[in-house]
């Protein structure tokens, strides 16, 4: 089959950065390459125009052109048109794209397509308790309503987004994937106390309640560090810099045991995850997230939120803690836990990462995703 992915973000260096969306998308593409498959991505909403070969995975990076007026709408009928002709031209057989603020709102496509809820800003405007633009609400809907199939990241996130949008089918479940052999355990050195968070600086990740957190940690294990990786992006409530108010939150001894590292290449992710004693990702809004599976596959303990998804991804106690990001007394003593009980951080890192293998590896993955484009194909015929 010829495949192909829409998407605002795709890991590579001639891109602009990469989240777990844009993983997602290139670990599924990879396993479907490597079983004889062809894929082409078209990554919208670039610096540049330009085609090339990520392995054997074609890229296509298309910017936007710049429209002053009803851009919403002009912009998306602009992609449609380029996506099409290279559907005509290549024979793309199905093509998917994701929720968030409606990539395909008035797009037409002679081929089937899927949309995949990796969560909608509808979604995490719901998950956090804020306000939401309409027009985003009305982009997101409009382009469910013309996908021919939608699927789910997860359970949580799919009967949310249904609730949410007054959906009437049935949505179904396929996991996000990792390659387990690119994401295995590293033979390096642990640096003793040293506490990871890697994801954009943003409120829904749970970052200024780990400030909290931290200032607890550090009075209870003197050698503990905190490194923080990822975008610092403007926060929506208080339209300041989200690491600027993480600081804010810090104790001054806190603050002397933060290292902050603003952008990481991808490939090189998977060092400071092997290095690090312990992993934190306190979120408050995700799907299905790829800096969880990348942790666990990595044999690396993890101390995470246990808000909807979690219990789909992790068993609390066995894979790692789930703990709620507002309870920073007892998230803090998890992580001290970890920080001293060598035995429990080592147990919990090996069931991980043997939960990942039995649940989310590719060919666990493959057979329903090829199962799903299947079904697509034979209903076009």
């Amino acid at each position: 089959m010829h495949i192909a992915f829409i998407t605002p973000e795709y890991p590579h260096k001639n891109l602009k950065p990469s989240a777990g969306l844009g993983s997602s998308i290139k670990n599924l593409a990879s396993v479907l390459v490597s079983k004889g498959h062809t894929i082409t991505v078209f990554v919208v909403f670039q610096n540049k125009e330009t085609t090339f070969l990520d392995s054997d995975i074609k890229i296509i990076s298309i910017p936007r052109k710049g429209y002053k007026v009803f851009g919403w709408y002009l912009e998306r009928k602009y992609l449609n048109n380029k996506i099409q002709k290279e559907i005509k031209a290549s024979k793309i057989e199905v093509i998917e794209a994701p929720d968030w603020t409606g990539i395909t709102a008035f797009m037409t496509f002679a081929i089937p397509l899927i949309i995949r809820l990796h969560g909608s800003d509808t979604y995490f405007c719901n998950l956090e308790g804020r306000k939401q633009k309409q027009k985003n609400f009305y982009l997101e809907k409009s382009a469910l309503k013309k996908a021919n199939k939608i699927i789910s990241v997860s359970n949580f996130t799919g009967q949310l987004t249904k609730k949410l949008f007054h959906l009437k089918n049935n949505i179904e479940t396929i996991y996000n994937g990792i390659n387990t052999e690119l994401f295995k355990p590293i033979d390096t050195k642990i640096s003793s106390g040293q506490i990871l968070y890697f994801g954009t600086i943003i409120r829904k990740k749970g970052v200024l309640e780990l400030a909290e957190i931290f200032n607890i940690v550090v009075e209870d294990y003197e050698k503990a560090s905190l490194l923080l990786i990822g975008k610092d992006v403007k926060d929506i409530i208080e339209n300041k810099s989200t690491l600027n108010l993480f600081y804010e939150r810090l104790t001054e001894k806190a603050k002397s045991k933060v290292t902050h590292l603003q952008e990481v290449p991808y490939k090189d992710i998977k060092k400071h995850i092997a290095t690090a004693h312990v992993v934190v990702l306190p979120s408050f809004a995700e799907a299905f997230p790829m800096t969880w599976l990348e942790t666990l596959a990595m044999e690396k303990a993890l101390v995470a939120s246990n808000i909807g998804w979690a219990t789909e991804l992790m068993e609390d106690e066995k894979t790692g803690y789930l703990v709620s990001p507002l309870n920073h007394d007892m998230y803090s003593n998890k992580i001290v836990t970890l920080l001293t009980d060598e035995e429990k951080n080592k147990s919990f890192g090996k069931m991980g990462r043997l939960h990942v293998i039995s649940n989310f590896s590719p060919d666990m993955i493959l057979k329903n995703n090829i199962n799903l484009y299947k079904s697509l194909l034979i209903k076009n015929d």
